[in-house]
């Protein structure tokens, strides 16, 4: 089949809508559902993204994605069991492949709810229960076990979309769009980021970690399918932040470097033990966690809101309190889609325990950044690669 029709396009007002080949058959299946268009804009390039992870690191790979830029992305390393208990899978023995999906969502759960999900490697029934139990629109994967399948096939009233790609695909090396009856054509982007890119390293501290080698390269291929201006933190094997499609790149570093504080604050005690009501849904549970370690807590303390998630009223988790436990992460590493143009980037970077830097480099003001690295001890490749995605 080279031709499919679809609903609509973004909006329902956007008919008609299709997607098609000019030459050969659409290099994926719907083994289940009926895909809409933003569906398979996430499908095929979460795809790519998961692909590219695997390839760089020889790791399964998973990535959530939302409007077109992942919410998370990680491969499968191994949890800590601070993180199975963030992660609310404590005491599972996980498969490789579940284990990346995991990692995926938990990287920024408020922002994965209704998310379109890809998957390296087969997806096996372990990751298919697990994902039974989220909030999802869809899913990709080069292959699913009999059981995945049947799983997948009851969620959403039997609805849920399932797309299997054909991992041998290869697409045309120049690509087109249109933009108001305008056709745009270029190559491409196929650079592959590997460790090649983070040989060159200006900073007085040389020393970058097998480790911190491969949260950089996570963190860039992140980046190569992210919104521009981009910016991703990583740490263990996952993205734990990302920020994209902002205008300024310190905007980027700051609500990325938010995010790797709630994802961090998440692995606090006090969070960890929080009394929730045994029938709060997981969704009620993300957002209450939100809440808890946000500002807006102490509106929730003023009245009886509490008891709908809560057996007892938690104790404030003061500005204090989140200022000490988050001077305690270490060990980020921190890419960029393009140059820093100030320091003020890498200062922000410190504050949520960025210690590995990758960047293009270029700027006027690189002596500045690599000033402000050194002030902190941070290690920066400078990779000359730009990674802007639009």
């Amino acid at each position: 089949m080279n031709e499919m029709e679809l609903k609509y396009g973004c909006n329902p007002n956007q008919k008609p809508a299709r997607v098609f080949m000019k030459d050969g058959d659409l290099p994926f299946q719907v083994l289940n559902g009926k895909p809409g268009y933003i569906n398979l804009l996430d499908a095929m390039n979460s795809w790519q993204l998961v692909r590219e992870l695997k390839e760089a690191t020889g790791l399964p790979a998973a990535a959530s994605f939302k409007h077109v830029s992942p919410a998370g992305a990680a491969v499968a390393v191994p949890l800590s069991e601070t993180l199975q208990k963030a992660y609310f899978v404590e005491g599972v023995e996980l498969s490789p492949i579940a284990t990346a999906y995991i990692r995926a969502r938990g990287a920024d759960r408020m922002s994965s709810y209704g998310d379109f999900v890809a998957l390296s490697d087969e997806c096996d029934a372990q990751t298919a229960s697990f994902l039974q139990r989220e909030v999802s629109d869809g899913i990709i994967a080069p292959s699913y076990s009999d059981a995945a399948l049947e799983i997948l096939k009851t969620k959403r009233k039997g609805t849920y979309l399932v797309l299997q790609m054909d991992p041998d695909y290869k697409p045309e090396p120049l690509e087109t769009k249109q933009v108001f009856g305008i056709t745009f054509e270029q190559q491409r982007n196929e650079i592959a980021l590997t460790e090649d890119c983070l040989t060159e390293i200006p900073t007085k501290n040389k020393d970058l970690p097998a480790a911190a080698k491969r949260d950089l390269l996570i963190a860039l291929i992140t980046l190569k399918y992210t919104q521009s201006n981009s910016v991703c933190y990583a740490k263990d094997g996952q993205a734990i932040g990302i920020g994209a499609g902002q205008q300024s790149r310190v905007h980027c570093t700051r609500l990325a470097g938010n995010k790797a504080d709630i994802w961090y604050l998440r692995q606090a005690p006090q969070v960890l033990n929080l009394p929730f009501r045994d029938d709060v849904r997981r969704p009620d549970r993300d957002n209450a966690i939100d809440v808890y370690v946000g500002d807006e807590y102490m509106d929730l303390l003023g009245g009886d809101e509490w008891k709908r998630v809560f057996t007892e009223k938690p104790p404030v988790f003061t500005a204090e309190q989140k200022k000490a436990w988050l001077a305690t992460q270490t060990g980020v590493s921190l890419g960029s889609d393009a140059f820093f143009p100030f320091g003020d980037n890498i200062e922000r970077a410190r504050k949520s325990g960025v210690d590995y830097v990758a960047q293009a480099g270029g700027s006027i003001r690189d002596d500045n950044v690599i000033a402000t690295c050194d002030k902190y001890n941070m290690t920066m490749a400078m990779t000359h690669i730009r990674l802007f995605h639009h």
